[in-house]
């Protein structure tokens, strides 16, 4: 890119901020027209008489979800540098803008990077890594409570295919301790297991306790919603279903931008146990979608526009 002179350099990258942002919006806009909601019914939900304190408490979850994992990057960030929560949030919402037109979010991770000196990209990409990847061990292992709990109310997976997915996954965690020390490409688990360690205890407990908590507003946002809507299903037993969603989805891969409906899916399958209307959970589904994903992309958008990476 030297030999580039400033002028096309600019040009490329207005070029790039418009592809993603038009590529965000074009996946946006095809999901919103392929799908005949019936938006009557949220109108007709609005006008109970406890509807606008739980759209309150809604709101004040939406907020607390994304602002959560913007104070998560600013703690795992100044293991690079510094940067405040305002700069955070620039780098967040531009990753999640970078995500959406990529398989399983991975674009964040350039998104991020995009905004330090290229001899921090790869620390900036693995500082990514832990902060999604805390995310993913509570989803997982509160997935699989929920998924064996719903599975003990309503078996739908046979005791056999459990007893082989814990034999197979003991079996894997054996074997990656017994392998840590064979190098792939220069890196080995023992090379993951360094870095992890290199990382300050205090940012790891740090990480770890807003990972745990943005968890938790999540799946109370789903439980918001399923209240507004009047469906009647135990506290416990309406957390164990969400935390099942988001672990059978969440293994299958997807792009962000149709995540509402893969997830969709499995909630309208889950929840025909309990006898909820699948009309009243893929709304549900597409109001956490917009929710936490194309506010936050139309924000992280304009973000693309208006801002340019400031680099150390």
């Amino acid at each position: 890119m030297k030999f580039l002179s400033p002028k096309i350099k600019q040009f490329l990258l207005l070029l790039l901020k418009l592809i993603v942002v038009g590529g965000a919006f074009y996946f946006i806009k095809n999901q919103l027209t392929e799908k005949d909601f019936n938006w009557d019914i949220i109108s007709q939900t609005l006008q109970k008489p406890n509807a606008w304190f739980l759209v309150t408490i809604l709101l004040i979850l939406t907020f607390l979800n994304r602002f959560l994992e913007i104070l998560k990057w600013q703690n795992l960030a100044k293991v690079v540098k510094p940067i405040s929560i305002w700069e955070s949030t620039k780098q967040v919402l531009i990753g999640i803008t970078f995500g959406i037109v990529t398989p399983n979010g991975i674009g964040e991770y350039a998104g991020k990077a995009w905004f330090y000196d290229k001899k921090h990209a790869v620390k900036i990409v693995f500082l990514n890594a832990v902060c999604n990847g805390i995310q993913v061990i509570f989803s997982v292992t509160f997935g699989l409570i929920g998924t064996l709990y719903i599975n003990s109310l309503h078996q739908f997976i046979d005791a056999k295919y459990i007893l082989l997915f814990f034999g197979i996954l003991f079996a894997v965690i054996l074997v990656i301790l017994l392998v840590k020390n064979i190098r792939i490409k220069g890196y080995s688990l023992q090379t993951l297991f360094k870095s992890l360690k290199e990382i300050p205890k205090k940012i790891h407990r740090k990480n770890i306790v807003l990972a745990l908590f943005r968890y938790l507003v999540l799946i109370h946002q789903y439980f918001i919603l399923y209240t507004l809507f009047s469906v009647e299903i135990p506290y416990f037993v309406l957390l164990a279903v969400v935390a099942s969603i988001y672990l059978l989805a969440s293994s299958l891969p997807n792009f962000q931008a149709v995540d509402f409906a893969l997830k969709g899916s499995v909630a309208i399958y889950l929840f025909s146990f309990f006898g909820v209307d699948g009309w009243i959970v893929t709304l549900v589904a597409a109001l956490i979608w917009l929710l936490n994903l194309v506010i936050p992309i139309s924000i992280g958008s304009i973000f693309l526009l208006i801002f340019n990476p400031k680099k150390d």
